[in-house]
């Protein structure tokens, strides 16, 4: 190639384009963005639509059933899953992935439009809404102080405003403290001796609390704005409001009932025991977490020196894992690098020589930097996983064409003769070589669902540095070899000696071998095949996984009474559980809310009878165990509470609620208690399959309900309707706003409902006065008949049908296996006509991911054939180097057989990989047993030649990239878990094909060579 030859020749132009690259690259670098993982498009929309006071029942029929049939027919709908719970109806529509979701929650919407005079009046309007990862809380702070009342003003008056305030903030929710509000309990009975209706106080209390303009007159040539005055001002204003009655006379509104300030805890949150407030801060879609994080520690800190009497602590921190986990890599990254260098000393014995490829890891990395600002790749684990991964293979082209070089200086060449000619001879090769790895990449464009998402990001990263290393190899290498670079140095250190002596031994020892093959090839084709097959047959062993879960040291525990339970009682077993907790030394904070809402989709409401504690472990580096570890420990601890049901959730990337839980078993079919049947009967099944965990269905208990069945034949009598009857009930147990009063530069709602003892018993809800249109009042009792029922508290369907999903975690076990077991109990289970089940969550996500990842593997080795068949012109000789692609996969399943890693999606990526780099010793080998036969070589004496002549850069080259993976594959460190078994599979491939590769290689091409001959002279 001629570039080489330029590069050359025009050494300071070759200076000034590397000090550029390292100028743009640099900028680059400051200005790229960090996070945990690439942008991820998630292909999923949610319809969330309210109808307050209807049931699941209702819910379903009325509002589900008719949006699910209208979404249905929306484009590249892939699957509909929805829940119907009291007030609300929850429908979420995932697509297939590449969707764009813009345009698919565009049409959801016209198609809700059109369905909307179908559905019932008095719903809000549904709210169609895209899932993004981005909305998920970054940062969660607990505030603790000495005084409740006041920490919840600083809270909401101080904190709140100015964290809002800041660039990339798109929410910060406030959750804990005490809700204030005025309440009115109007006595029924007074009421109607008084001649007074809930309706009509309700209508005075709006009319007279309120401002108004009336208009403008003109008084002295002035124009004054004339407003009147009535808002109450103090809730002794509103006892001493004076009320009208229909018998004329006049009475003051606390004397119609008891007006008094009520304060009430619906959430607590508490760290470590101690009752604090929450606050869970969101950041805008196109902000980055580490810069958005960063600039809310600075005002938190200017805060804090404001406000000494209140601590603000760190719950939940995206940000911290992403900096740990980076920083880790990029450690990884540099030690692997070192480690390459130093195997380059080793074998070349020489440091300026050494420097001349090292150069080129730099270089490499840096001119990556720029195309990876360019295209929009964020620094996160898996590009810079990319760089760690392909920090050994950026010195490969370079040792290549630094040899050749220098066997042209033996030559006696003058240093430019042997930079230009040695750099030009293997150019085709090192291409080649490049682009075969290269090209691997490439079917991962079509690998789909979240893996695809995943690794494209890790894909371009790698290829970018390639690429640029391929044109540092061609252009800096041959230019700094023909300045500084001498022949080889016979160095007079006795270690060097000793290490020449070695390799001038091996290189023997490798002839000796070659020629001993040579002979025996039936022999040696007989090894090769046994070694082979023992490999694979390691496959069987080492079971599959979608994911290896990260170790980001958070947990939550879930807790759940009976629906029904008061505040108090949930606290109660919560402090069960805080105690238990606090025993591990390896727990930092514990994060307590009791009584939150229970979805991430939000609009399910207040649940008093739930809690969840979020725990925050040690630094990696600083505890004893595995989160893994500690949370099994925990689950059987917490076994001995009775009352309640508690799940422990991992919070990792594969847990995120976007790959679903571990074992998931969806039941399919019509009737509820038939479904709930059913699911009890799975739940047995998976609880006695080893490994299996916190096995439970995700069909819930609805409260406890007193329903009144009205009789029509009196409520008719009396001129009442459903409506007037249901609306007088509520008003006088749940309430009504009454309207809002404002007091001391807040606003507080007035609440109008009934006296405490109405609530007391169903005796004395029975004696609710019902007004009649004739005046009188009737004991609800005498028109309604009661009865108590209990029904679910959700009705989940899925593609239209209802479903129950039985949800199970693993531990010690590989996904794979476990479900396997599962599948064998299951089949044998004699199911009710019409219903069905099937896997979901991590198992669904498994078999699209290895579908795909099966083709990608297929089509990275045809284009590695391909590239092979258009270097060498032929279709043959590529068959011969494509033959250490099943060495090497046989090596990295044995890689991770010997680490004890079950196969998994990182793995496979490491296979696709792994088929592009394999080859490259084979190029170089080949490449060179080509051009001696040009020379009129005999096949066997050009094979034994190149091979003595090849095997030194192929040593160097093998080893730089597995020790630059080397550290990867250890995994000692925070954010290792998907590196890992990546690297297992290329290393363990690189040292089972290499040896082989170099033996079995030029046989199988002295093989086709003779074949070649053969059909040659038949032909003639």
């Amino acid at each position: 190639m001629k570039i080489s030859n330029w590069a050359v020749k025009k050494p300071i132009s070759v200076l000034m384009l590397m000090t550029a690259i390292l100028l743009l690259g640099g900028v680059s670098l400051l200005r790229l963005p960090m996070d945990l993982l690439p942008k991820m498009s998630i292909p999923v929309a949610v319809v969330n639509t309210q109808y307050n006071g209807a049931g699941p029942y209702e819910i379903e029929n009325l509002i589900t059933k008719p949006i699910e049939q209208a979404v249905a027919a929306v484009h590249n709908v892939k699957h509909i899953n929805s829940t119907s719970m009291e007030g609300v109806s929850v429908v979420v529509i995932e697509f297939n992935q590449g969707t764009d979701m813009d345009f698919a929650t565009l049409e959801i919407r016209e198609k809700i439009d059109v369905i909307k005079r179908f559905l019932p009046e008095d719903i809000l309007q549904p709210i169609v809404l895209k899932i993004d990862p981005a909305a998920l809380p970054i940062l969660v702070l607990g505030v603790t102080g000495d005084d409740l009342g006041n920490l919840q003003e600083v809270v909401e008056y101080r904190i709140k405003p100015r964290l809002e305030r800041l660039e990339g903030i798109a929410s910060v929710g406030v959750t804990g403290g005490k809700q204030g509000s005025i309440i009115f309990e109007i006595d029924p009975y007074r009421l109607q001796m008084q001649g007074i209706s809930q309706q009509q106080m309700t209508n005075l209390l709006r009319g007279e609390n309120i401002n108004l303009p009336v208009g403008e007159i003109i008084d002295d040539e002035k124009h004054l704005m004339v407003r009147t005055v009535g808002e109450f001002q103090s809730i002794e204003e509103l006892r001493n409001l004076p009320v009208a009655l229909p018998t004329g006379a006049t009475v003051e509104l606390e004397d119609l009932g008891e007006i008094y300030f009520h304060e009430e805890i619906q959430q607590i949150a508490k760290i470590n025991g101690t009752p604090s407030m929450r606050i869970t801060v969101q950041k805008q879609p196109t902000y980055n977490t580490v810069q958005i994080t960063n600039t809310i520690y600075e005002e938190i800190d200017k805060i804090q020196k404001e406000l000494e009497s209140i601590e603000i602590e760190t719950v939940i921190d995206q940000s911290l894992f992403i900096r740990n986990a980076i920083k880790n890599v990029g450690k990884t990254a540099a030690f692997g690098g070192l480690l390459a260098i130093l195997i380059l000393y080793f074998f070349m014995k020489n440091l300026r020589n050494t420097l001349v490829i090292a150069i080129s890891i730099p270089i490499s990395i840096i001119a990556t930097f720029t195309l990876m600002y360019f295209t929009g790749i964020t620094l996160n684990l898996l590009s810079l996983g990319g760089f760690a991964l392909g920090i050994g293979m950026l010195v490969d082209n370079g040792i290549v064409v630094l040899e050749n070089i220098y066997r042209f200086r033996e030559k006696e060449y003058s240093p430019i003769n042997a930079a230009i000619h040695g750099a030009e001879e293997v150019a085709s090769a090192v291409t080649a070589s490049t682009f075969t790895t290269v090209a691997v990449f490439l079917p991962i464009v079509f690998v789909e669902g979240m893996t695809g998402e995943i690794f494209k990001e890790l894909a371009l990263t790698v290829t970018f540095s390639l690429l640029a290393s391929l044109g540092v190899s061609l252009t800096l290498v041959p230019m700094l070899a023909s300045k500084i670079v001498k022949g080889r140095q016979h160095e007079s250190n006795r270690n060097f000696n000793k290490t020449e002596r070695l390799l001038h031994k091996l290189n023997n020892n490798y002839k000796n071998l070659l020629r001993w093959s040579l002979a025996h090839k039936a022999m040696v084709f007989v090894i090769t095949f046994s070694i082979f097959l023992g490999s694979v047959v390691s496959v069987l062993w080492v079971g599959a996984e979608y994911f290896p879960e990260f170790d980001e040291g958070t947990f939550t525990v879930n807790i759940s009474l009976p629906p029904g339970s008061l505040l108090a009682e949930t606290e109660a077993i919560v402090n069960e559980v805080e105690n238990i907790i606090k025993k591990y030394q390896d727990v930092e904070i514990i994060f307590t809310s009791i009584g939150a809402g229970e979805d991430y989709f939000g609009g399910y409401g207040k649940r008093s009878n739930r809690a969840s504690i979020d725990v925050r472990l040690k630094p990696f580096n600083q505890r004893e165990s595995e989160t893994i570890q500690i949370i099994d420990k925990l689950r059987r601890n917490l076994q001995g509470i009775p009352g309640a049901e508690i799940a422990i959730t991992n919070l990792s990337f594969a847990g995120m609620g976007f790959a679903g839980e571990a074992v998931e078993v969806q039941i399919k079919g019509e009737s509820i208690e038939l479904l709930k049947e059913v699911s009890q009967d799975f739940i047995s099944i998976i609880e006695s399959i080893e490994g299996t965990r916190e096995v439970a269905s995700n069909f819930i208990e609805g409260r406890p309900q007193l329903e009144l069945f009205l009789n029509r034949d009196i409520t008719s009598f009396y001129g009442l309707q459903t409506i007037q009857i249901a609306t007088t009930v509520r008003n006088l147990i749940q309430g009504i706003t009454a309207t809002r009063i404002r007091m001391d530069g807040e606003e507080y709602d007035l609440m109008l409902m009934g006296e405490g003892f109405l609530k007391q018993g169903v005796g004395n809800f029975a004696q609710i006065p019902i007004p009649t249109i004739a005046g009188g009042t009737l004991p609800l009792e005498q028109i309604a008949d009661f009865k108590l029922s209990q029904g679910p508290n959700a009705i989940r369907r899925s593609d239209q049908m209802r479903a129950i999903t039985v949800k199970a975690a693993i531990i010690g076990r590989d996904l794979n296996s476990v479900v396997k077991d599962i599948e064998v109990q299951l089949k044998a289970y004699p199911l009710p006509a019409g219903y069905n089940y099937q896997f979901t969550g991590q198992k669904e996500q498994l078999e699209e991911a290895y579908t795909s990842l099966l083709l990608a593997v297929i089509l990275a080795v045809l284009l590695v054939y391909m590239i092979l068949a258009a270097q060498f012109q032929s279709l043959l000789y590529p068959f011969t180097i494509m033959l250490a692609v099943p060495l090497a996969f046989a090596g990295g399943a044995l890689g991770l057989l010997a680490r004890g890693i079950p196969l998994s999606v990182p793995a496979i990526i490491g296979a696709i990989v792994l088929s592009g780099i394999v080859v490259n010793n084979g190029i170089v080998l080949i490449d060179y047993i080509n051009t001696l036969k040009e020379d009129k070589k005999d096949v066997n004496e050009a094979i034994v030649i190149a091979g003595a002549t090849r095997l030194r850069p192929i040593m160097m080259t093998t080893l730089t990239t597995i020790l630059g993976l080397l550290p990867l594959a250890i995994g000692l460190n925070e954010g290792s878990e998907v590196q890992v078994p990546l690297a297992t599979v290329i290393i363990g491939g690189l040292v089972l094909s290499t040896p082989l590769t170099l033996i079995v290689l030029p046989l199988i091409y002295a093989s086709i060579d003779k074949v070649t001959i053969y059909m040659k002279k038949i032909y003639k």
